[in-house]
Formats: structure tokens, C-alpha cells, sequence
């Protein structure tokens, strides 16, 4: 009996030992390489010179922990009220931006913005999507003042209503994307309509979604 309680006890502690070993293991790989993030800064300051005319800041970096994006590590900088990323792109093998990604977002939220808080409300949560790498992608200029409604590009523009759903919710969200395509507002893209709480509870399973 001492025997088989001396080898569970052993088991026991190897078991306790490699979940410590695995926890510290995970926890460690959570944990930003800071010369890594001040390496992507130092490039970034350079790409921001070589590129990018004005007043412009990197003020961080951002430790892709998750697998969220594609990238490890990302230099933040802000130019002229826009927040944006400055990162490696594993298949130009260059650095890249998302200065006109983010600048047309705002752009375009900005457009939006009066029709959905007339039709649905001034706690709607508005973001919209354009690919990360569009500006580098069609080759524009960030110094100058192009405007997303001077191609021919497609944006997901995602709407999150703190609310149940509503009988003729359907009816508004088609609504809105007429206004969007005889207002010149965006002619091609995708809409998609959650039901969540500000606490973070999704109070609709299904997300209504419409491409156009």
C-alpha cells in the first residue's frame, strides 16, 4: 500500500510539474521581446523618413501574442490624427503600412456616420475594413490627399447594435445599403450586423450580413 502511494505521489508530481512547466512555457511566449519591438520601431523611424513627408511619431509597438495579424510585431505611429501600423510583410519581404488603410476608415465612418445614428441610433458601434496593405498595394501616395472614393476598392463595413433584434431592422440595414450605392457613399463592399451588448454578452446568435 506505502509502495503504490509513494508511485502515485511521484506521478502526481510529475504530472503538477509538466503543467507548471507547460503554463510558464505559454506565459513566457505571451510576453513581448523587447529588442524585437524596439528593432520594428528603429525601421519604422526610417520608413516613416523615406516615405512619409510632415509631422509623424512611432510611439509603440504591438506583440501579435494571438496569431491575429499577419505580422509578429508592429510599429505603431500616428500622422495627423491617424493611428496606423508599420510592419514586415512576409510576401513582399518589405516594410508596410497601414496609413491609408486606417485614413480611409475614418473617411468613410465619417460618411456613414449621419444616416446610421438617424436610422439606428446614437449607440450603434460603427468600424470599417479596408485591406491593411491598399496603399501599398495601388501604389498611393501617402503625402497625398486621395480619398478611397477615387478607386475602385471594396470595404466590410461591420455595424454592432447593443440591442436585441428588431422586426424591421432587415428593412434599415438594405435601406443603408442603397443609400451607400446612389450616394456615392461606397459601391461595392459588405455589411455585417451584430447584436452584442456593451458588457461583451452576444445577444443574437446569427449575424445578419449582405455583400454588394
Amino acid at each position: 500500500m506505502r509502495k503504490f502511494l509513494k508511485i502515485l505521489f511521484v506521478v502526481f508530481g510529475v504530472i503538477t510539474l509538466g503543467i507548471a512547466l507547460l503554463v510558464f512555457t505559454f506565459l513566457q511566449s505571451m510576453k513581448p521581446d523587447k529588442d524585437k519591438e524596439e528593432a520594428i520601431k528603429s525601421q519604422a523611424e526610417q520608413y516613416l523618413k523615406e516615405n512619409f513627408n510632415g509631422n509623424y511619431e512611432v510611439y509603440d509597438a504591438l506583440y501579435d501574442n494571438m496569431g491575429n495579424f499577419g505580422f509578429e510585431y508592429a510599429a505603431k505611429a500616428i500622422r495627423e490624427n491617424t493611428d496606423f501600423l508599420i510592419y514586415y510583410d512576409d510576401e513582399t519581404e518589405k516594410l508596410v503600412d497601414t496609413y491609408i488603410a486606417s485614413k480611409w476608415r475614418k473617411e468613410l465612418e465619417g460618411e456613414i456616420h449621419p444616416f446610421l445614428s438617424e436610422n439606428l441610433g446614437e449607440n450603434i458601434d460603427v468600424y470599417a475594413f479596408f485591406n491593411d496593405k491598399i496603399g501599398n498595394d495601388l501604389g498611393i501616395d501617402p503625402n497625398g490627399s486621395s480619398s478611397y472614393k477615387d478607386f475602385d476598392v471594396e470595404a466590410t463595413i461591420r455595424l454592432t447594435l447593443p440591442r436585441k433584434k428588431k422586426a424591421d431592422d432587415e428593412r434599415v440595414f438594405n435601406e443603408f445599403i442603397s443609400y451607400l450605392k446612389t450616394n456615392d457613399k461606397l459601391l461595392h463592399g459588405k455589411v455585417v450586423v451584430a447584436y452584442i451588448a456593451e458588457n461583451g454578452v452576444i445577444l443574437e446568435d446569427d449575424e445578419w450580413w449582405e455583400d454588394f
